[in-house]
This record gives C-alpha cells, structure tokens and sequence, in this order.
C-alpha cells in the first residue's frame, strides 16, 4: 500500500518503538496521528513530525473511539494503525509475598492485549467502510507481540501471556478481515533501546546487547520502524508473526 497521503494511527507514539515509527511514516507522507496515554508526550511528538498527538488509554472502549474520532476529523479515516502501546510490570507467579496480584496481571493484559484488540477491531471497523485501494486493500494492521510471547522468562508471566495472546490473534484476525482487505501483521521484537530498557544501568544494558547473536547490541528504534514500512507496502505480507530480534533466544532468566 502507498503510504504518502495514507491517515495513520500510531498508539504508544509518543516515545520509543512508537515514537520512531510515527516519525518514519511522517517522513514519507503519511498523515500521522499519534496517540498515547501521555497526551503531554503525544502532542509533543505530534509538533515534531507535523501530525496530531491525542490522549488515549488503549484499553478503553470510549477512550479507543474518542481517539478515532479526533484522528478522523482532523485526516480522514485511518488506512494504517501500528499498536505500539505497552507495558511490562514484572512479578513472579508465587514470591516471597505471596501469589502475584490478580490486579497486576489484569493490568498488564488490559493495557497489551485488550488494548491492541481494541483499536484493532476499531481501525478494522472504519477501514472496512472504505473505496478499495489498488489492488482491493483498504488498510494494514499492526500490532506489537514480543520474543516472550515464545520464550517468556521467569518474571513475566503476565507479559508473556499479552504477548503471546497477540501473536495468536494475528491469523484469525487476518482471516477474518481479509475479505475485506484488510491485512494483520504482527511484529515481535527481542531486546530494543526502549523507555523501559533505557531505565537500566548502562553495563545491564551492554550485558543484554552482548547476549545476542548478530548484531550483538540491542535493537534501535528506527529499525522497527523500518519493518513497518516494509509491512505496510508489500502487499503479500499478511497473517504473519515477524521476529525482528537478531536470532536471539530468550533464556529462562
């Protein structure tokens, strides 16, 4: 799909995987809307890259749709949504406190996985109302999984688990919107310079990069981006879950 002139929604846009990839899409034309549970940091990256910053939590049905409404008043309805939003509060299934918090798993799923479904079958509503494109498609959709959603580490129970619900949502969904050409690809990074890995000592960090096969450093920002990209113009892509992680394989801990 031609991305110039495209409406795009980018959630978790404003820092990190999201923030890159809304510049990127800015930079070739598309009309970028950015959305973020920081309005602050949605708006600012919005002044940035010359789209619209809208306050969002993902995982709210009015709050999705008010958020769709805004992007669409100010671009008309969206061809391409990238779910970028996303959090990773750790805790073991049993600590030395006691079983995890039933609410700290909720959370996790309702931000990851609920959220993503959400702005999906939202994006999945408008785009189907839409004129085909060339070649039949009326939008891309991507989501976020992760490494963990194959080989979640101790800690992370209710990481692994968002992430591996949004791998397995992948196929179905792109089954189902397919007849209206609508295609779902989901992108599953390894370890990136993120807001959440930028928090860690720098000899953490350089540990992790070191740990992966090739390139041994951590993953950038840009170059997810870059698939993005590539996804949304190679109409073949579609159903499909993409590690972009180096070939590394996540150890137990």
């Amino acid at each position: 799909m031609q991305i110039k002139d495209c409406p795009a929604l980018v959630t978790g846009g404003g820092s990190g995987l999201g923030a890159a990839t809304a510049a990127l899409l800015a930079s070739l034309g598309a009309k970028v809307a950015v959305v973020d549970i920081n309005r602050d940091a949605a708006r600012a990256q919005a002044l940035t890259i010359g789209g619209i910053g809208i306050g969002c939590d993902v995982g709210d049905a009015a709050s999705g749709e008010a958020a769709f409404a805004a992007a669409r008043a100010a671009h008309g309805p969206v061809r391409i949504l990238v779910n970028c939003a996303g959090i990773a509060t750790p805790g073991r299934i049993v600590s030395r406190e006691g079983p995890l918090a039933l609410e700290t798993f909720e959370r996790v799923i309702r931000v990851n996985l609920t959220g993503s479904f959400n702005m999906l079958r939202l994006a999945a509503a408008e785009m189907s109302a839409q004129d085909p494109l060339d070649g039949g498609e009326r939008g891309v959709i991507i989501n976020t999984a992760s490494v963990a959603a194959y080989e979640g580490q101790i800690g992370q129970p209710a990481y692994a688990a968002s992430k591996g619900g949004i791998a397995a949502l992948t196929l179905p969904a792109a089954r189902e919107l397919a007849r209206a050409g609508i295609r779902v690809v989901a992108i599953a990074p390894g370890l990136f310079h993120t807001p959440m890995v930028e928090g860690l000592p720098s000899e953490v960090q350089a540990s992790l990069g070191a740990g992966i096969p090739f390139p041994a450093r951590l993953g950038r920002a840009p170059e997810y981006a870059a698939l993005v990209e590539h996804i949304v113009r190679n109409q073949y892509l579609n159903g499909e879950v993409i590690r972009l992680d180096g070939a590394l394989r996540m150890p137990p801990r």
